[in-house]
This record gives structure tokens, C-alpha cells and sequence, in this order.
């Protein structure tokens, strides 16, 4: 594959598809810092204004993994062009949204199209370029999955607290019809559709366990662990999931191919990857709590923070991705954990006068340290499994990841309020010694995979190798 494309043909192929990643992930937490706003204007609760985050994640989750299946189904190009459809449909439904319910409906619709985009462009990847240069395109993708969901905050702060809410989706419309336009004429199909038997059953069970759990831990941080229908609908996931798992390992021809996990590399990245999306997740949340509740900050303040630490993120993602074709994975997730435990212990002991410096100076390390290990994780993962199992192996990858941020935001919520409570005092300086429990634990996440990474695989024969035969 990698000889029958021109190169100029894959770089344009790959600057397209980055836009649409962009501006797809970029949507998935631009609406962070506007929920307290959409709550006074649409008059709703927070149980009921979480949902604008929760059923984008939940209909994000339920997707991912089918895509392997729809990959295969559909060809290249039809699948990208109708997952940027899906983002600009959704988008001009929120943007008109007279009442709640509607805005809920476009934000759903914009779900759709961010759940098949990510799982393709890193299967296009795989596809379109050999081992030894991956690394290297892995890095420039990182600048879309990394960089936009870290400047949402302070775009969307910009917005909100300067212009309409609209604004948030109104501004996206012209960009994706572009991506779409451009798509029409230029983006050629890199695997064309087959005709595959979908399995219902597995379809059912993905839907309906993903879609539990997803359920179960979003709402947990706002409900409580000890809530009867919590309870009941993440243990029900749980059952529902194993029967989905067991009907996989099974299947001659299975909706998601678990044998990825036979292979060493790949089961030591998910490891790594579930402990960072937990980080990252969490840091979202809580630098925002720290910023707004304990000091009183804007939310364009807050936002502005991330800024530098982005900037300089997007900068050595291509750099990172160089540094893995050259010495390969371990070396850059040492490095990058190393940083991203220093950032955890840096919070650890806030105060109601820690200097908006010093935590600026700490994201940024943070950021260094997120450059370094997510998008070369992501790339030893797939390079240590056959092409066959790429498509699942990237899907498995992005349900991973929306698990672990389901989980990992209810629980940092749960150490978060259950510390408030026990303070009882929703004074700055509660707020900030609530925040500070809360970083020890992240700090103690972080440690625990920095030991992990000391036992993924040096080189690619180690790498290539199954944990059983």
C-alpha cells in the first residue's frame, strides 16, 4: 500500500484527516468551562446539564467499537466524509438550539462523527506508512489529539465570557464544511468496502455494556458511589461486557478481535494509556476547580493557563515522534513519565497563594511529559500487532480510552466531594485543600505507572512477542 500512494498524495491525505481530528477532538471539551453558564440559561440542574459531557462520551463509547467492523463495511473515503457530516449536522442543530433538549440532540449527533474519526486516521496510518515511519507521523497527529482539547478551555473561556454560547458551534460550521469539501475532491479510499456479516448480538452486547459502564461512572461522581441505580447499572455493564468478551474470544470472525492482547507490547500500552487518559481526564477537571473555586479566577483565566503548555506540547509532538523511529518506545515513556510524576507531586501542597506562575511553570512540565508518552504509545501499540488486527487494536485502543475517562472523572470527583464534605468548609481554602488530596492521589497513579513502564519491551522482536503461544 505504502508504494502504490505518492507521497503527495498521503501528505494531503494526512493533513485532512488531522483537520477533521482537530476540530473533532477539539469538540469534545469545548463545552467544559460553558456548562455552568448553560445551566442559568437553559434553567436546568447539574445532573441534567453533566449530560451535555456525559452522552458525548456515552454515544462516543458505544460507537468506538464497532469501528473495527465499519472500517471493513465502508470504504476510506465514506467514512470520513460522513463522520465530518455527522460533526457539521450536529453543530448546526446546537448552534439553533432553542431549549435544552435540542442542544442534548446536537450534541449526540456531533458524537457520532468524533467516535469513527480517531480509530480510522490511526488505521489509515498504519496502512499508508511502514514501522520506521510512523513515529515520526504519529507525532504530527498528536498535535490534533493532543493540542486541541488542551486550548478548548481557553477558547471556549474567550467565548463565554465575550460572546454567545453559539459561538461555540457556530464557529465550527465553516471549518468542517471545508474539511468536507476538501474530502469530496482530494481524499482517496485506502481500503475499499467488503461485504462483512455484521453480529447483532455482539453489536447489543457492546452497546449495552459499554454503554452501562459509561453510564455508571459518569454519573457516579454526581450520585454517589452508594446509589442504588448506579450500583445496579455498573454491575450490569460489567455482565453484559463479559458476555461480549466471552462471545468474542469465541467468534470465528469476532465484531472486536481480543487476540490483541495475546501481544505483549500492546497489553503493556493499554496499561500505561488507561493511568494517562486517568491523569489527563483529571487534570482537566481539577486545575479548572483549583483556578475558579479556590482563587477565584475567570474562566478565561483558567482556560489562558493551559496555553503555553499546549503550545510547547504541539511542538515536540513531532519532535517525540522523531526520538521513537531513532530509539524506540521505552526510553520516551521513561522520560515522559518522569515529568508527568514531577507535575502530579508539584500540586500535591497547593496553597490560596501558590503563584499563578508556578502553576503555569507545572503544566508546562506536565504538557513535556504528555508529548513524550501519548502518541508513541499509541504507535508501539499498533506497530507490535499484524496489519490484520490493526483496524481492532485501534478500536480497543479508543474504548480503553473513553473507559478510563469515565472512570477516572468519577472517581476523582467522588475524592474531591467526599474531602469537601469532610472539611465542611466551602471556603477558597476548603477548595484548595480538597484539590490538594485529590493530586496525591493522581501523584500515586502516576508513580504506579511510572514503575509499569520499566517492563514494556526494549526492542520490536521483544515487542512483537505473544504473552502465550
Amino acid at each position: 500500500m505504502q508504494n502504490e500512494i505518492s507521497k503527495e498524495t498521503r501528505k494531503l491525505l494526512l493533513i485532512v484527516m488531522i483537520a477533521g481530528c482537530f476540530f473533532s477532538t477539539l469538540n469534545q471539551t469545548l463545552l467544559n468551562v460553558a456548562l455552568s453558564d448553560l445551566m442559568v440559561i437553559f434553567d436546568v440542574k447539574p445532573t441534567t446539564i453533566q449530560w451535555l459531557a456525559t452522552g458525548f462520551m456515552l454515544v462516543n463509547g458505544v460507537l468506538v467499537p464497532i469501528t473495527a467492523y465499519l472500517m471493513k463495511r465502508f470504504s476510506t473515503r465514506q467514512l470520513f466524509i460522513s463522520s465530518m457530516v455527522f460533526l457539521l449536522v450536529g453543530s448546526i442543530v446546537a448552534a439553533c438550539a432553542m431549549n435544552f433538549g435540542v442542544l442534548l440532540a446536537g450534541r449526540m449527533i456531533q458524537a457520532v462523527g468524533a467516535g469513527i474519526i480517531i480509530p480510522l486516521m490511526m488505521t489509515v496510518i498504519v496502512f499508508l506508512y511502514s514501522v520506521d515511519e510512523r513515529g515520526k507521523v504519529m507525532g504530527k497527529v498528536g498535535f490534533a489529539i493532543i493540542f486541541a482539547p488542551a486550548i478548548a478551555p481557553t477558547v471556549a473561556g474567550f467565548i463565554v465570557e465575550y460572546m454567545s454560547w453559539r459561538w461555540l458551534f457556530i464557529g465550527l460550521i465553516p471549518f468542517v464544511a471545508i474539511i468536507i469539501l476538501v474530502a469530496y475532491k482530494y481524499l482517496l479510499n485506502v481500503a475499499e468496502a467488503t461485504k462483512v456479516k455484521m453480529d447483532g448480538l455482539s453489536v447489543i452486547y457492546s452497546t449495552v455494556g459499554f454503554g452501562f459502564l459509561l453510564f455508571g461512572f459518569s454519573s457516579a461522581g454526581s450520585r454517589g458511589w452508594g446509589d442504588w441505580l448506579i450500583v445496579t447499572i455498573i454491575v450490569l455493564g460489567l455482565l453484559v461486557t463479559m458476555l461480549f468478551c466471552q462471545r468474542q474470544m469465541s467468534s470465528s470472525d469476532p465484531l472486536l478481535n481480543l487476540s490483541v492482547f495475546r501481544y505483549k507490547m500492546f497489553s503493556m500500552t493499554t496499561i500505561v494509556n488507561i493511568a494517562i487518559t486517568i491523569l489527563m481526564y483529571a487534570d482537566l477537571i481539577l486545575l479548572p476547580m483549583y483556578l475558579q473555586d479556590g482563587r477565584g479566577f475567570t474562566a478565561f483565566e483558567a482556560g489562558l493557563l493551559l496555553l503555553p503548555g499546549a503550545i510547547i506540547n504541539a511542538m515536540l509532538s513531532p519532535v517525540t515522534g522523531k526520538l521513537f523511529d531513532k530509539y524506540g518506545a521505552k526510553p520516551l515513556f521513561i522520560v515522559g513519565m518522569s515529568f508527568i510524576a514531577l507535575s502530579m507531586w508539584a500540586v500535591i501542597d497547593l496553597s490560596s497563594s501558590t503563584s499563578y506562575a508556578y502553576i503555569l511553570v507545572r503544566t508546562i512540565i506536565l504538557r513535556i511529559g504528555l508529548a513524550f508518552i501519548t502518541m508513541p504509545l499509541n504507535t508501539a501499540a499498533l506497530n507490535a500487532l499484524p496489519r490484520e488486527l490493526v483496524s481492532h487494536g485501534s478500536a480497543i485502543n479508543n474504548t480503553t480510552r473513553q473507559l478510563a475517562g469515565a472512570i477516572g472523572t468519577a472517581v476523582i470527583v467522588t475524592i474531591y466531594s467526599m474531602q469537601l464534605t469532610k472539611i465542611s468548609i466551602e471556603t477558597s481554602e476548603g477548595y484548595v485543600a480538597a484539590v490538594n488530596t485529590t493530586y496525591l492521589f493522581m501523584f500515586v497513579v502516576a508513580l504506579l505507572a511510572f514503575i509499569v513502564v520499566w517492563f514494556v519491551p526494549r526492542n520490536k522482536k521483544e515487542a512483537n512477542k505473544k504473552l502465550s503461544n
